[in-house]
């Protein structure tokens, strides 16, 4: 099979299986969804879900809240860039990572631009947390403009969170494993909303050679629950190990999974690569997402679950903790160094 990196990309394609968690409350109903959930996780790694419950006000406050954000001049965004690579919060101005880098590629510059805020209701009290406060639960950094930015923001974390929780209930039931399991591992997830901003300016030169809005990459965690603009520009390897187009369908959100759920599934289900790349035609062709990372407990021990080996499948990954995983993709980004996180990838990207 050929690399993705040898690949041409696809028109946009309908590789991305579309479900709907409507029927998930009725007990007749659950195995079916599951075993929905389980063939596109084997496939593809990818979703569409519909029925999934977010409430079209809560988006539309946070696109709104992100969109006056994004409009501010970039001196006055950089003013909420964090003090330090370590800190999952605040503004990432274009051209300061380079997420290639976490899969072990060499890659120009991203040139898309994000703002990060974690989980707003942590305990600072807490001594189990007392070690990640000033990592995976540091303090948000609220903009002052647009003055709704955090209430809107954090609206829409509240939503995107239970959609991840009632997804990991799935999870429970198409791997036939204990139904509290992920419940005991995301007591105190180092979640994250990453609101991410493509838009190149008329004036902007041209991307240099290789140079993408978003570079190739596997996310970290558990699973990422994704809302994005209904236009082109991401794109998967698919099972083929060719790069295909998604777009997202109206009323529905993208799912995909991280590392760590490649890990303990022993690659039974796929993280799968990606990418977000820049426009065909001139002009702006501006693109929003607002992505949520389910990322579990930074000290959760990640090992293949007994249900996901056998003698004729071993397990393929050492035992992790989640967080020194996360710390070392995400600083490999930012720092444009090899990911000391483990890597999921093989030799689908060369």
């Amino acid at each position: 099979m050929a690399r993705a990196d040898e690949r041409d990309h696809d028109e946009v394609s309908d590789i991305v299986p579309v479900i709907d968690l409507r029927g998930w409350d009725d007990p007749d109903a659950r195995a079916a969804i599951a075993a929905q959930v389980d063939d596109a996780l084997r496939r593809v790694g990818f979703m569409q879900i519909v029925g999934h419950g977010m409430a079209q006000p809560v988006i539309d406050a946070a696109l709104a809240a992100l969109d006056a954000f994004f409009a501010l001049p970039l001196a006055d965004k950089c003013t909420y860039v964090p003090p330090s690579p370590s800190i999952n919060r605040g503004y990432a101005p274009p051209g300061t990572e380079s997420l290639s880098y976490s899969v072990g590629k060499e890659a120009p510059p991203d040139v898309f631009e994000a703002y990060n805020i974690g989980p707003h209701d942590v305990d600072r009290t807490d001594p189990a947390l007392a070690s990640e406060l000033d990592g995976g639960f540091a303090e948000n950094i609220w903009p002052s403009e647009p003055p709704d930015f955090a209430s809107a923001t954090s609206a829409y974390f509240a939503e995107a969170r239970a959609v991840a929780h009632r997804l990991t209930s799935v999870f429970t039931v198409a791997l036939g494993i204990d139904e509290q399991f992920f419940a005991r591992v995301t007591t105190h997830s180092t979640d994250m909303l990453r609101m991410n901003h493509y838009c190149r300016d008329v004036d902007a030169p041209p991307e240099v050679d290789g140079q993408l809005r978003m570079g190739a990459h596997t996310d970290y965690g558990i699973c990422t629950v994704l809302f994005a603009d209904a236009v082109e520009g991401l794109e998967i390897v698919g099972p083929d190990g060719a790069w295909h187009g998604v777009v997202p369908r109206p009323g529905a959100v993208l799912v995909n999974l991280g590392d760590l759920l490649a890990q303990w599934t022993n690659d039974r289900w796929r993280s799968t690569i990606h990418r977000v790349v820049p426009p065909r035609a001139p002009g702006p062709a501006r693109r929003r997402s607002l992505a949520f990372f389910h990322d579990g407990n930074f000290d959760a021990l990640v090992e293949v679950l007994a249900e996901c080996c056998d003698t004729e499948h071993p397990p393929k990954y050492a035992p992790v903790r989640a967080g020194e995983h996360l710390r070392g993709k995400i600083l490999s980004a930012r720092t444009l160094t090899a990911s000391a996180g483990v890597s999921t990838v093989g030799d689908r990207l060369g």
